[in-house]
């Protein structure tokens, strides 16, 4: 613990702050923020920074666990946060209340003097601050100019009415809710190391002018006289041989990889079906990786896109997945079958996909030239005297005497059937030719 920021006791004002306005630009009071469950303090990859500092630092784990029920619960009060130091009034489970304050050590004039200058050769990094985000190179940046943004272990310091001389569930609490403001605004981690946003803004404002005054300057003094025929197009599209190549695609991982967990500390909000959610997340995983291997296969690009799943089709697909017996009923019952008709949809599913769910589901009457190719096919796909018996009715082709039966696809496709106790369960893939089909269904092949 170091004495090289002031302590002052005097507690700050809320009055008139409520709203979060700026009591000056040295100081920003944020109004306490409501209790909150079932998420992460900090969204932002610079707010779960923040915490990691935090928790690297605190040597009690107990500590930081009642911080964040305190923190989830509301009992932090309005956030005062100034140069060098963020405060606020915290109250425990007992009923008491603490001044707990953190402190941050501010950047030096000569930081600051970097900073500025990294910033304006770099336009993008101040457009990024004013849409309330910090990109990691802005940081790497800051970094390389000698100057570090985010705290480190040992960085925040705490100070607090309890007398804890460690961080204490009170200041921990307030490190979690600041997480939440940093989130909304990195502004905030500025004005802690000592720069307010409309200091900061007319700072960068000044030097961006007098950069872009002293390029003009020298410009001017190296400016070429302008061929009056222009630049020849050959010339300058050779040019673009001296990017170099992309680089060659990432390889597809084996399998899907591993679902964050959900058994944390924190209990999910009422009517949150944990397993549920686990399960879901397992097959947008393994989706997520079926698309990405897709993606990447040779020809991808020249094929049709396809249409958005329906409720229904969706549901087939998740129960594709093997999921334990209590899942598939929900799923049955939801995509309004029963148990036995999404145990024939699953096959389908696994075989054709949205189009080998049509064509078990859906009954459709081919038009006249439709059904004309289609009997010239099936006419022409056995030699004479070999064709089946075959009983035609709309798009569907059966043999009852061997309990099987061909659809035709609205894609042109034949799909195998084979009766089972009373019920036409798909039997295989589709096949461009009928007796291939009718064989996948007896079994031949």
């Amino acid at each position: 613990m170091t004495d090289r920021h002031e302590y002052d006791d005097d507690l700050f004002d809320t009055e008139g702050n409520s709203e979060g306005a700026d009591a000056s630009d040295e100081e920003r009071v944020f109004a306490a923020l409501a209790p909150v469950q079932g998420r992460g303090f900090a969204q932002s990859w610079w707010g779960q920074t923040w915490l990691k500092a935090l928790e690297d630092t605190a040597l009690d784990l107990q500590q930081l666990k009642a911080g964040r029920r305190l923190a989830r619960a509301g009992s932090v009060g309005a956030v005062s946060v100034r140069p060098g130091r963020v405060t606020a009034v915290v109250g425990d489970r007992g009923g008491a209340v603490h001044r707990a304050d953190v402190l941050l050590q501010q950047l030096s004039e000569e930081e600051w003097d970097r900073f500025l200058g990294m910033a304006v050769e770099r336009a993008g990094h101040i457009a990024a601050l004013l849409d309330r985000e910090m990109p990691p190179h802005l940081v790497e940046d800051a970094a390389a100019a000698g100057v570090e943004l985010l705290p480190g272990i040992g960085d925040l310091e705490p100070r607090c009415g309890c007398d804890a001389w460690d961080h204490c569930a009170h200041t921990a609490a307030l490190c979690y809710q600041l997480a939440r403001l940093l989130d909304q605004d990195p502004f905030v981690l500025l004005l802690m190391r000592g720069r307010g946003e409309r200091v900061l803004l007319d700072e960068l404002q000044v030097r961006s002018v007098a950069s872009a005054s002293a390029g003009s300057a020298d410009e001017e003094a190296d400016e070429e006289p302008v061929d009056a025929d222009g630049v020849d197009a050959t010339e300058t599209f050779a040019a673009g041989n001296i990017l170099p190549p992309l680089p060659a695609a990432p390889p597809v991982p084996s399998e899907a990889g591993p679902v964050p967990s959900l058994d944390t500390d924190t209990e999910p909000p009422t009517g949150t079906d944990v397993a549920a959610l686990e399960f879901l997340a397992a097959r947008a995983a393994a989706e997520a990786h079926r698309m990405l291997t897709d993606a990447l296969t040779a020809g991808h690009e020249l094929r049709a896109p396809t249409d958005g799943l329906t409720i229904h089709q969706d549901a087939v697909r998740l129960a594709a997945g093997a999921p334990e017996a209590w899942i598939g009923a929900r799923l049955a019952e939801g995509s309004g079958r029963d148990g036995e008709g999404l145990a024939a949809a699953v096959p389908a599913w696994e075989h054709g996909g949205s189009a080998g769910l049509s064509v078990l589901e859906d009954e459709w009457t081919p038009d006249a030239e439709t059904a004309a190719r289609a009997r010239t096919a099936v006419e022409a796909a056995w030699d004479a005297g070999e064709r089946p018996p075959l009983s035609a009715s709309r798009n569907r082709w059966t043999a009852a005497d061997t309990g099987t039966q061909i659809r035709l696809g609205r894609d042109g496709r034949w799909w195998p059937f084979r009766e089972n106790r009373g019920r036409w369960l798909p039997a295989g893939p589709a096949a461009h030719d009928p007796a291939a089909a009718l064989s996948a269904a007896v079994g031949d092949e």
